[in-house]
């Protein structure tokens, strides 16, 4: 009973976890203080250090007289809890029925909900992807597969493929079937496997169940936690879906052959066979009817009507041999062109071999279609292969390209580099998506997102290959385990011409690496999924260097080592961090007078500018812009950031637990642009604001808690445009609204519209009001 009353104990421990984490979260939802509760955090501690203590056990290596004394300890303590967690739950319930949270509360939580969706996305069948809108050919395909999953036996089912034939699609559309979401209910979870090392599956699989993530430090310890998972399933049926699952992955197949049961299902897709667990579901080409079907279809313009020669369809889907990625690229392209430049095309087609003779011929297949960009669009070619800086699927956010080609092709207005996502878009060589669905207009891009097909990735990277040896514009490193590339540790000291450098790494540290000599590089991507990492010590000879885009693709945020060596860059214009606990960079003093702009994304920041000891106007005296999102440890904003007078725009969204600004914010006298957006917990803005005259745009959009304006806002003469939507406690406007003489446009919802009556609609006539319906539409998170 050894092992079943750990469960137990760790099952409680979860509980009550939750219950911890809504009370710390919303403390104001509760009158009265809840009894016991420092108590049961006490003995939280006890049963972590215990339980810690018994998962080392090990039965080799333990006495018949110690395992009585180990299994008394965990029903002891299981049982406290217990009755202590009862106690607790009772105390909520009775509590929270004697209050009714109002509806600006309600929507705060719901709002807050976005971020936890975010990192611990939900548990089950809604985690899992929507498929494309439009599908061909796939629903034969669906039924065979899911009579086999419907089964009350073990089974993995490993579907195979050339990349781009809709494998995942399949997958999608067999995870959101009606009979197979009846049968696995809660118990049907998708991940991407892709390049992950076996203990971030793991750990991805853990978050999905709703799980608190551990470290796994040992793939032995990841592979104890997964067998301990699908043990306290049972017998209950579920489906497990791996997607995108590469040849080096056998040891998780072999785990999971391994520990399945009756009624646990795996369905794998992946470009291999892997013959050792069966035949392969061979996923192949679409028959003529359905690739002419996919070719009108993606051949169509907006109002679904083609203007394609039935002649010229079938002979382009015919030497696309039913490949559906082929038929797609070209299909809307072809919408695009001259008939003539297709009769064209066609007929060079002829003379060669068949389209799916090879991977590498699709691909130079798929060339054609930047060919119209080489004369054109130079720019937008050159934007199109920068995508491939970026580990495959991976949504790429949109920001963190504005950074690259403002400094690499005078891209100065975030909105021209927009137009060049949109320009990939409209040619079927990217994919861009928001948050919404909707396009902002007032500059905000933190939640778009630029995604891209694997076969187009490769693309790219195709035409990298094309650059003369020696003199390569790019380069991607892509480290898995302590494998690095041979020329790298042949050619160690021989310096490259390179202008764009792009790291990912496994796990391997950057101590292991060999020096590198890359004088004329102006951007470093650096992609890792540690808990630790160092910045690369040829970092600091990189005297060219305008841009960093640091990113931890891991589950957990990490510790980043070595910043001081940025110190020495004097040229450095622009840092974008992701998932990277800022405290642990705070205590590297440094000065870097380029730096222009700062973006923090999700990363630990509460603490980040504590240290009386950093001057931040010495550290930063250029600093132009800084952009803080989905830092939810932020309560109050450092006093020091009132320092930084050159700062043109600041921006603080998604930050919930921000609940204050300095008062001293009026100090920045420069600023433009001043974006508070989905700040949920912020009560009010300081009166010292209205020194900021040369604000031409306010945006405190979703600020639910605020519930006035400062009294001489009026005093704001540059300001242009306020963004108030979803501001449900406002209650009315200031009077001195009346003197924002500048002011052209507001932005607000149904309610807040009504707050712009009279006296203000008859003397403020200049002004537009845009009325914004709000969507909850969530599923822009699974592109992330």
């Amino acid at each position: 009973m050894f092992k079943t009353h750990l469960r137990n104990l760790k099952f409680t421990m979860d509980s009550f976890q939750q219950v911890d984490e809504d009370v710390r979260q919303h403390p104001n939802i509760l009158f009265r203080p809840i009894p016991g509760l420092e108590r049961f955090r006490i003995q939280m501690k006890k049963g972590v250090q215990l339980v810690d203590k018994c998962s080392k056990v090990r039965p080799w290596k333990l006495n018949a007289f110690k395992k009585p004394i180990y299994t008394s300890k965990l029903v002891a303590l299981n049982a406290s809890l217990n009755t202590l967690l009862s106690v607790l739950t009772v105390h909520i319930i009775s509590d929270t029925r004697a209050r009714v949270i109002d509806v600006a509360t309600t929507l705060n939580q719901i709002d807050a909900n976005i971020v936890a969706q975010y990192q611990n996305q939900n548990q089950g069948w809604c985690a899992i992807p929507e498929p494309p809108p439009f599908t061909v050919g796939l629903d034969v395909h669906v039924e065979e597969l899911k009579m086999e999953l419907l089964k009350d036996e073990a089974s993995m089912l490993v579907v195979t493929g050339l990349g781009g034939c809709g494998k995942t699609t399949l997958a999608q559309m067999i995870c959101k079937d009606q009979k197979v979401k009846e049968k696995f209910k809660g118990n049907l979870f998708f991940v991407i496997v892709s390049k992950k090392s076996n203990c971030l599956v793991v750990q991805e699989l853990c978050r999905k169940t709703g799980s608190l993530v551990p470290s796994f430090q040992e793939e032995a310890i990841a592979f104890n936690w997964l067998q301990e998972f699908l043990n306290t399933i049972g017998q209950d049926p579920l489906l497990l879906v791996l997607d995108d699952v590469s040849p080096g992955s056998d040891s998780l197949l072999d785990k999971l052959d391994e520990f399945k049961r009756p009624n646990h299902n795996i369905l794998v897709t992946s470009r291999v066979q892997f013959p050792r667990f069966g035949p392969a579901y061979l996923l192949g080409t679409l028959e003529p009817g359905d690739a002419m079907t996919l070719f009108r279809h993606s051949a169509s313009r907006s109002d679904r009507s083609s203007y394609i020669p039935d002649n010229l369809a079938e002979q382009i889907v015919q030497h696309c041999k039913g490949f559906p990625l082929a038929i797609t690229t070209i299909g809307r392209s072809v919408c695009e062109q001259p008939t003539e430049i297709w009769e064209k095309r066609v007929t060079e087609l002829s003379k060669g071999s068949s389209i799916l003779d090879s991977e590498d011929y699709l691909l130079a297949c798929l060339q054609s279609s930047l060919d119209a960009l080489d004369e054109r669009m130079p720019i937008i070619k050159e934007c199109f292969i920068d995508l491939a800086l970026f580990p495959e699927h991976r949504s790429i956010p949109a920001v963190a390209l504005i950074d690259m080609w403002a400094e690499l092709y005078g891209l100065d207005k975030d909105s021209w580099s927009i137009a060049n996502i949109h320009e990939l878009t409209n040619r079927n060589l990217a994919n861009l998506v928001t948050r919404n669905g909707k396009t902002e207009i007032d500059g905000y891009y933190s939640e778009h997102f630029v995604t891209q097909h694997d076969m187009l990735r490769n693309l790219a990277i195709h035409q990298i290959g094309q650059d003369e040896i020696g003199k390569e514009k790019r380069l991607i490193i892509d480290i898995c385990s302590d494998n690095l590339p041979k020329w790298w540790t042949e050619q160690k000291n021989k310096p490259k011409k390179t202008r764009l450098l792009s790291i990912s790494t496994d796990g391997l540290s950057s101590e292991k690496w060999h020096d590198m000599h890359l004088p004329k590089a102006e951007v470093l991507v650096l992609n890792f999924q540690t808990e630790n990492y160092g910045l690369p010590k040829f970092v600091k000879k990189m005297s060219k260097l305008k841009v960093l885009i640091v990113t931890n693709y891991g589950v957990l945020q990490a510790d980043l080592s070595n910043f001081k060596l940025l110190g020495s860059l004097a040229n450095l214009k622009r840092i974008r961090l992701e998932r990277i606990s800022i405290p642990s960079i705070r205590k590297n003093s440094m000065q870097l007078k380029s730096l222009q702009k700062i973006s923090l994304f999700m990363c630990s920041i509460g603490q980040a500018f504590s240290n009386s000891s950093i001057q931040i106007l010495e550290a930063f005296p250029n600093l132009v812009e800084l952009n803080i999102d989905y830092c939810d440890d932020l309560v109050e904003l450092p006093v020091k950031i009132c320092d930084l007078i050159r700062l043109k725009k600041l921006s603080i969204t998604n930050c919930h637990k921000l609940s204050s600004l300095p008062e001293e914010i009026g100090k920045l006298e420069g600023l433009e642009v001043l974006r508070l957006r989905s700040c949920t917990d912020l009560v009010k803005l300081p009166g010292s604001i209205k020194d900021l005259t040369k604000l031409h745009l306010l945006d405190i959009y979703k600020c639910f808690s605020i519930k006035e304006l400062p009294e001489d806002i009026g005093e704001m003469s540059g300001l242009e445009k306020i963004n108030i939507g979803q501001c449900s406690r406002l209650q009315e406007l200031p009077v001195s609204v009346l003197n924002l003489g500048e002011l052209r446009e507001v932005i607000c919802d149904d309610y807040t519209e009504n707050l712009w009556g009279e006296p203000f609609k008859s003397n403020l006539t200049k002004i537009k009001i845009s009325v914004v319906k709000e969507d909850f539409n969530l599923n822009w998170l699974h592109n992330l």
